[in-house]
Formats: structure tokens, sequence, C-alpha cells
């Protein structure tokens, strides 16, 4: 039963995706990737209707992750960083960047992140769907990490007044 929830669960999960205009074509190719593979990702696009950058952008998905539009988000920038550093200032939002797939793994698994990053400057396309795979089939593990993760979101807490 515990298999068939895993597959239900992914199969119902919604994926945003957006980035900055230096990962435009990396982005796309992991979007085009995800889709064909069934995943039910959808592209938010925010610098084509908005002028902005990617702290805008960033924000702008990290809240729809808040508001539980998604379940799931992917930014991109040239190095992923900037984009993580600005989603994690999101309440809820647990974002990290990862160019590895173990490390993806373990973002899921060990720290029950909702928002991967990515660098297009950083990583080639093919490596990045691997690890976006990767970190969708994974989920939170639970076991020694559970303090740990409701460690982070009670001090989360301290500065939501």
């Amino acid at each position: 039963m515990f298999f068939f929830n895993k597959i239900i669960r992914r199969i119902l999960m919604k994926i945003a995706i957006d980035c900055d205009d230096a990962a435009i074509d990396f982005k796309n190719q992991i979007f085009d990737y995800l889709k064909e593979a069934g995943y039910d990702i959808t592209d938010l696009k925010y610098s084509a209707t908005h002028d902005c950058d990617y702290p805008d952008i960033a924000f702008n998905l990290a809240e729809t992750i808040k508001d539980k539009k998604y379940d799931r988000g992917f930014i991109f920038c040239g190095t992923g960083l900037g984009v993580a550093m600005m989603a994690n200032k999101v309440p809820g939002v647990f974002a990290g960047t990862c160019h590895d797939v173990f490390s993806a793994e373990r973002l899921a698994k060990s720290n029950d992140a909702n928002v991967l990053t990515m660098g297009a400057r950083v990583i080639g396309t093919e490596l990045a769907k691997m690890i976006a795979v990767a970190w969708l089939k994974s989920d939170f593990q639970g076991g020694g990490s559970t303090a740990k993760v409701e460690r982070m979101r009670t001090l989360e807490k301290k500065y939501l007044k």
C-alpha cells in the first residue's frame, strides 16, 4: 500500500518552474523533459509579464509554494544561489541548490525541501534532468531528520511576527 501511495502522490504532485534570463534555455529543456515524462508541471514565466530580475521571480514561485498552489518548485538562474536565498525568505519554503543527484535526493529525504534550485552556468542540462527526477522521486524519510526539520520550522517562526 505504501508503494502505491507514493505513486499516487507523485501523479497528483503539482510542480512550478521558473527562471531568470540567464537560464531560459536551461529551464525550457528541463520543463519539456519533465512534461514529457508525465509530470504535472507549470512554467510560471513571471518575467514575461513583469519587469523584474531573479529576486522577484524566486519570490513569486516561493509564494505559490507557500500558498499551496504547487507542491514543489524549481527555480533556475546562473548559479542557483541567488534564487535559493530569495525563495528561503518566504515562510514555509525550504529551498536548496543542488548540482548532483545525491544532494538532490538528500534535499528531499533528509530536509523535506519543497524548492530545488540549479544554475544554468554551473551544470549541463542532461545532469540537471537527472537531478530533477531524483529530487521529485524522493520523499522525506523522517527518522533522525524529523527533529532537525521540525527545529528549522520552529526557528523560522521566530521571525514571523
